[in-house]
């Protein structure tokens, strides 16, 4: 739900949306009619490539390459200069391998850090290079080297930020299939799983204490089930850092963007009883709704709202920045604002408010006329968590943070491990189908299980039809090579088998539940801080090594990224002026205000500065950029990244915001 990593937010790394296959649209509003989405439609023009050496690697469809030497230059369809340059590289060590390429790329980008990863799909070295970009170029750049052998292969990335943040998808597949030449993945396809017997399970409990130690994780819950049996619900570390309460499976925690796919159910209840149809019209279900403009209105189906597939990108500043004034009708109104920037099937792009507006529309279907909050929660307790058995999930905040609740945790510049404020998790409840509920392990071990059973519960009675619960798992568009989102569920069958998964991010809260279908198994892991998000795709791979004697990958996987968190982290932090530039400061209008994000109130004490957006406040620091602008950057954990740009003009102070492909300006109100 949130804005990716807080890293993310700085936009210092491509390397983000890479690992992620976090994907994202094409040049141009869509305002004219739309075409139908089609599942695999950019998959089937996408095609195999190679290096003059033989290094593989997929070429997205609709984009260019070109040999120059013993270089590939890949260039999306945007004629704006954003290329990938993979380079077979004659130097004998990563670091000379890298400058060979950028001397290729004739660019000499200011080095911030690089981190070495784990051995992984052939290669017996990867390192990752990261830069110090101005903002203002509003450009991705990164660098990677992979060693097989004595040979090294590298790949930059110079890339417009609104592209690489559309076009993310695509990025992936180029990441998720470079490969050595010669080289065959491994595939668990034909192999039957082991049973989780005890001495895997300690295995898997292990790994999750050391992994939550690693990254100073507090606390973190673990569930999995088989064969219709839960065997593990455990706990690990503490529910709130300088306290002794234990974790347990029953401590609430925020689960996120897993909201999503109960949201989904929910609708596929209403699709079972007859009271709603998947490929009806949006605004003949709702005739309030409204996406854009009235032609691309016009083309949105029910299942378009959950698919992440209409183009519609990633648009959360409104609602994390106002997220005090937000109610369910004002989220309404602002999608109402808001256009595609691909066409419909074309691209990956995920939208929070696309997925508010399907479950508030459910909740007009089954409670019509009621207010959109209440009749969307009201319709989740009656068609989800009361028939299901989630006693402990729950949209009500003040009931959630009583009991057995786990508190959110995040980093200080020190890098110092801090109870975070909830005030940016707040901002989420105005959009909750999106992802604002709290729930336990053990709550959602039987959401997945009556997945993995095909909407039978545990007495053998029918709690919803098979196709209607199915028809969620049907893809809509590519995330990456055989990964696909469907209606808020993520279908993976890169490794030959199918798992099916969501993960749930917010502020220190970062959670995963995933599901084996054809091996009857499924894993929900809760966290409560923001290195929590480490966790998650380790435990994953863990899970399927246990079961299908993989390749040992997730030790050392956990392990690298660990150490490379660490680094990069100090790296980020050097590029601070602590204490903040005094002149600066100083120099800030009392307050700004633009029309979509409303009032950033600046205070200051004892020769600081804290930015108040009113959903929730900050201290800054001043962040010199290459390009000799300035910029203020957010420090306190509940908010660390937020990226503010100095650009004062003809007397008027101003600041700059931007995520992805959104540029907000503030302009002082004196």
């Amino acid at each position: 739900m949130r804005i990716g990593s807080k890293r993310a937010a700085l936009a210092v790394a491509l390397a983000v949306i890479v690992a992620s296959n976090m994907g994202h649209a094409a040049d141009g509003a869509t305002s004219g009619p739309a075409t139908t989405p089609t599942a695999g439609a950019e998959a089937s023009s996408e095609s195999p490539s190679a290096t003059p050496r033989g290094t593989t690697f997929v070429l997205p469809g609709g984009w260019a390459q070109r040999v120059q030497g013993n270089a590939v230059f890949v260039t999306p369809p945007e004629a704006d200069g954003s290329r990938i340059v993979i380079v077979d590289a004659a130097a004998d060590t990563a670091d000379a391998a890298i400058a060979e390429a950028w001397a290729i790329a004739a660019m000499t980008p200011k080095f911030l850090v690089a981190t070495d990863a784990a051995p992984r799909d052939g290669w017996e070295h990867r390192r990752f290079y990261e830069y110090d970009v101005a903002a203002n170029a509003k450009r991705m750049v990164s660098g990677a080297a992979y060693r097989r052998g004595d040979a090294w292969t590298v790949v930059l990335a110079d890339v417009d930020q609104a592209i690489a943040e559309k076009r993310g998808s695509q990025l992936g597949k180029i990441y998720q299939r470079l490969q050595p030449a010669g080289y065959t993945r491994e595939s668990f396809a034909g192999r039957t799983a082991h049973k989780l017997d005890a001495a895997r399970l300690r295995q898997v409990a292990d790994f999750v204490e050391r992994m939550r130690k690693d990254f100073d994780v507090p606390g973190v819950a673990v569930g999995i089930v088989q064969d219709g049996e839960v065997v593990l619900s455990q706990g690990f570390g503490v529910r709130e850092l300088g306290k002794p309460a234990p974790v347990t499976g029953d401590t609430r925690f925020m689960i996120a963007s897993n909201t999503k796919a109960l949201t989904t159910l929910m609708l596929a209840k209403l699709v079972d009883a007859g009271k709603l149809d998947w490929n009806a019209k949006a605004r003949d279900i709702y005739p309030a709704f409204r996406l854009g403009d009235d032609a691309t209105t016009d083309q949105v189906l029910v299942k378009h709202l959950v698919c992440a597939c209409t183009g519609v990108p990633r648009q959360d500043f409104e609602w994390l920045f106002e997220g005090e004034t937000q109610t369910p009708q004002t989220v309404m109104t602002t999608l109402g604002t808001m256009q595609p920037t691909s066409g419909f099937g074309e691209l990956f792009q995920y939208s929070n408010p696309m997925a508010a507006a399907a479950g508030y529309i459910g909740g007009q279907v089954a409670h019509p006329g009621s207010e959109l909050g209440a009749g969307y929660d009201q319709a989740m307790q009656e068609l989800v968590f009361d028939p299901l058995g989630m006693r402990n999930t729950t949209f009500d905040y003040s009931a959630a943070q009583t009991g057995d609740f786990a508190a959110p945790h995040g980093y200080d510049i020190r890098r110092q491990v801090e109870v975070m404020g909830m005030g940016l998790n707040e901002t989420v409840r105005a959009s909750r189908p999106a992802g604002a509920a709290w729930g336990t392990v053990n709550d959602l071990l039987k959401y997945v299980q009556m997945e993995i059973d095909h909407g039978s519960l545990p007495d053998g009675s029918r709690y919803i039809g098979e196709a209607a619960l199915l028809e969620r798992r049907e893809p809509q568009i590519a995330t990456g090579v055989d990964r696909h989102y469907a209606m808020a569920l993520a279908v993976d069958r890169s490794d030959g088998v199918t798992v099916v998964d969501h993960g749930g991010d917010m502020g220190g809260f970062h959670s995963n539940m995933m599901w084996w279908p054809e091996q009857k198994v499924g894993a929900v892991i809760l966290t409560n801080a923001d290195e929590g998000v480490h966790l998650r795709g380790p435990l994953k791979r863990r899970l399927m090594e246990l079961m299908f004697d993989g390749e040992p990958q997730a030790e050392a996987v956990a392990a690298a990224n660990a150490k490379a968190s660490r680094e990069g982290f100090a790296a980020f932090v050097k590029l601070l002026q602590v204490p903040a530039d005094a002149d600066a400061l100083a120099a800030l209008a009392p307050r700004y205000r633009n029309a979509a994000l409303g009032d950033l109130v600046v205070t200051r004490k004892d020769g600081k500065a804290w930015f108040d957006v009113g959903a929730f406040q900050s201290e800054v620091t001043t962040m010199p950029q290459p390009d000799d602008s300035l910029a203020f950057m957010t420090i306190d954990p509940v908010a660390i990244g937020f990226l503010f740009t100095r650009a004062d003009a003809d007397g008027v102070r101003k600041l700059v915001v931007r995520d992805g492909q959104h540029e907000y300006v503030f302009e002082g109100v004196e």
